[in-house]
């Protein structure tokens, strides 16, 4: 079968060709906007990508149209798709058919972590012997010299074993999302899925463009929560206050909490003690940066294990939790879980480095929201605690372009040493007049400044750090080349 898929350089939508051609699809698509590393997988897999939206993309006509949610109706090729009556489909409901049926799915729902949690407990498995498929809105990074491994860890998503279109049985990890599907069907990706194993990582305001408030996203969250069966689990922090509201909409299956308990902290006892007698699963941490930790099961004394390894920062302590605790509800020891996140790399734009150029390090973080943006550099200042932290942040999710959180964004950046904010043509609201606004009420915030340019924002780079620093860059997109042009720029100077 012919398919087409329109938006296929998204994490998910690339994630999902590359599903399609592991089953032996003919798979084409087009996007407006083809960038790495998600157009490097595809072309390494033989997937033809056309940029731009054009009608001549769907002649000759493909056996099925994958839709992606960036569509609109009043495009070009919406319409003559519609027009001329071509088969269509989102792509959650291309996945539900086609890869889900049949299968225990465990997915991971959450605002933050969500491609970092699928990578550890689709890691996890694999290590385990259990060859489970996945999708994850990322590329993995890949340190290991298992040949298994790397095979199964160079895409962003992976069929699993058997590659039968009809036999599917076995486990499948979803990263799941609460955007909506398409044009024609507004619930949320996850509503799709019908997982048997659920993580709730988090939930938070996010995507103002399609919810009017944290309710309406709490609405689609428990649509999810309806259809996991009474046999399977639901895995969460503790105190998380806007989960526990949507459980209390009603909820048919066992729960595990979870809880990341800080005991360097001596002024953090009580809480402590308090978390953990409220939560299933503990994580202690052994060093403050999180970069060794360890994880116990309160109903099972064996049950515990220490993780060493080269992430940082509480939020990751957190999301590996969460994944021991799904991987030991089908089977995985907790020693050979910590085990699998001791040898764990992460994945691509999640605090990555991307180079040192004569001891400045740079990094490429995908933060899109303020908690996301607070909990990453606390995570560099504690594991890069001799060094000064230069923060460059782009607000480019949706969220962010309309101003929806621009209260909390000076204060989201404080933990920097110094904060260049990209402001671009065309933003709705006024980014140096908020941050200049903060900076004059506050003196909590730290250096920070607003740039319209890339260009300005590398020279300030390129005359200000020194070595020692480091950089964290900051975006849910491409940010225009900034990464490589900065390396370059610093190389140079």
């Amino acid at each position: 079968m012919h398919i087409h898929i329109l938006g296929i350089c998204g994490t998910f939508m690339g994630s999902l060709a590359l599903l399609a051609r592991a089953l032996g699809h003919t798979v084409t698509g087009s996007d407006a906007n083809v960038y790495p590393p998600m157009s490097t997988q595809l072309e390494n897999a033989g997937v033809t990508i056309e940029e731009g939206y054009l009608v001549e993309h769907l002649q000759p006509t493909p056996d099925l149209v994958v839709v992606g949610n960036a569509m609109k109706r009043g495009m070009d090729v919406i319409e003559y798709m519609l027009d001329n009556g071509l088969r269509y489909t989102s792509g959650p409901q291309f996945l539900s058919e086609q890869v889900l049926q049949s299968r225990h799915v465990i997915a991971v729902a959450g605002t933050h972590g969500k491609t970092t949690t699928t990578t550890m407990l689709a890691w996890i498995l694999q290590y385990a012997g259990i060859d489970a498929g996945f999708l994850i809105g990322g590329v993995p990074l890949v340190d290991t010299t298992d040949e298994h491994l790397q095979q199964v860890f160079a895409h962003s998503s992976y069929l699993g074993a058997d590659k039968s279109a009809y036999d599917k049985s076995g486990y499948f990890v979803i990263e799941a999302d609460e955007y909506d599907s398409a044009f024609f069907d507004k619930r949320s990706k996850f509503v799709h899925y019908r997982p048997r194993t659920a993580i709730l990582n988090n939930l938070e305001f996010d995507h103002a463009d399609i919810f009017a408030d944290l309710n309406a996203i709490q609405t689609q969250f428990h649509h999810m929560v309806r259809m996991i069966p009474s046999t399977g689990k639901i895995i969460m922090p503790a105190a998380t206050i806007s989960l526990e509201d949507t459980l209390a909409k009603g909820v048919w299956t066992p729960i595990w909490r979870t809880a990341v308990i800080d005991s360097t902290l001596a002024d953090t006892s009580e809480n402590a003690r308090a978390l953990k007698d409220s939560s299933d699963w503990q994580a202690e941490l052994i060093q403050e940066d999180g970069s060794k930790f360890k994880v116990s099961f309160a109903a099972n004394e064996d049950a515990s294990a220490i993780v060493n390894w080269s992430m940082s920062g509480i939020h990751n302590v957190n999301n590996a939790l969460v994944a021991v605790a799904a991987a030991y509800d089908v089977g995985v020891s907790v020693e050979t879980a910590c085990a699998a996140l001791s040898d764990f790399a992460g994945i691509k734009r999640r605090m990555e480095l991307i180079g040192d150029v004569n001891d400045i390090l740079v990094f490429d973080d995908f933060a899109h929201h303020p908690t996301a943006i607070t909990t990453t550099l606390d995570g560099a200042k504690k594991k890069l605690a001799d060094r000064r932290i230069w923060a460059i942040i782009e607000p480019r999710s949706n969220t962010m372009k309309m101003g929806i959180h621009q209260d909390s964004l000076a204060q989201s950046a404080a933990l920097a040493d110094y904060t260049l904010w990209y402001e671009p043509t065309g933003l709705e609201w006024g980014l140096k007049e908020v941050i200049e606004q903060a900076k004059a009420t506050s003196n909590a915030i730290g250096n920070q400044q607003v740039l319209s340019s890339i260009d300005a924002i590398i020279e300030h780079i390129s005359s200000h750090a020194k070595a020692g620093d480091a950089i964290v860059v900051m975006s849910n997109g491409g940010f225009e080349g900034i990464h490589q042009r900065l390396l370059t720029a610093l190389h140079n100077g």
